[in-house]
């Protein structure tokens, strides 16, 4: 069994490598340390095996790592909680495609998520009733127990917004998801409600691209970077496709959608400007 996608078995086996270098120790010797034999060790940096919560705990006990925040991420890259509890996202695991599933426990773990949308509201953002018309028609055929425990997960994972240490998002919404009528124009009128109430919030920054601005780096599709307290080399870039996720981890990548992002937002309105436009487009929904 693999514990996490490819690009979290890389990034945590990448992040090990170096802690055990820092550590002053050949790979024979962390696994004598830890009772292991030599290819485990060289598997799990590579990337090519999956690792279980309790040895990296092992590893990073071993490596002497006590900085509590990296210590609590790098066990919830390889699949669980500290104390060997599974996340609440896996109750739904018979339901959720394994790269949705990456994508939540990655959202669960970032500082901040930096993401542009070009069609719907950002899932963070998003009221029930909005929620459960997207998930129809992205999910298209699905009976109501789906869509309703699909709309649960959405909503549960807008927890990050609300813990002690809540996401810093930044979204860049195209003025298109502010004109599109989902649900008709009460559900349209409680979301947009939402967007202003979550503007707000210290910790969220919304801002509106006009269509005015013509064609911008954007238009291709929507995209979301997430980045991690601290830990610049596990950034991630996710793409998000109809039947699928892409993870995006190079640095090349990384550097491209990050000048896009920045791009993006000295083009929109200002998060002030922002508010008075979706108020605009209430009234006159």
């Amino acid at each position: 069994m693999q514990y996490g996608p490819a690009v979290r078995r890389r990034k945590l086996g990448a992040e090990l490598r170096a802690l055990r270098a820092r550590a002053g120790l050949t790979s024979g010797e962390a696994a004598r340390l830890v009772g292991w034999h030599q290819s485990k060790v060289s598997r799990i940096e590579t990337g090519r095996s999956g690792v279980k919560p309790a040895d990296v705990r092992r590893l990073l006990d071993a490596y002497d790592v006590r900085d509590p925040e990296l210590y609590e991420l790098l066990v919830v890259l390889a699949g669980a909680d500290d104390d060997g509890r599974h996340h609440w996202w896996h109750a739904y695991r018979g339901l959720l495609p394994s790269t949705y599933s990456d994508f939540i426990s990655l959202e669960s773990q970032a500082g901040a998520m930096r993401t542009l949308e070009n069609s719907v509201v950002p899932g963070l953002l998003q009221t029930p009733e909005y929620a459960r018309e997207v998930t129809r028609a992205a999910v298209d055929g699905a009976h109501d127990g789906k869509v309703d425990a699909l709309v649960e997960v959405r909503l549960a994972r807008q927890d990050v917004l609300r813990s002690n240490k809540p996401l810093r998002l930044s979204a860049v919404l195209d003025e298109a998801v502010l004109r599109r009528t989902v649900g008709g124009p009460e559900v349209m009128a409680r979301q947009l409600d939402r967007l202003r109430e979550a503007a707000h919030l210290p910790h969220v920054r919304i801002q509106v691209l006009p269509f005015g601005v013509g064609a911008h780096v954007g238009v291709t599709g929507p995209f979301v970077i997430f980045s991690f307290p601290n830990r610049s080399d596990l950034d991630v870039v996710v793409l998000d496709h109809l039947t699928s996720s892409l993870y995006l981890e190079q640095r090349e990548d990384l550097r491209s959608y990050e000048e896009a992002f920045n791009s993006l937002q000295g083009q929109a309105l200002s998060p002030e400007d922002t508010l008075d436009f979706i108020a605009g487009v209430a009234d006159g929904a």
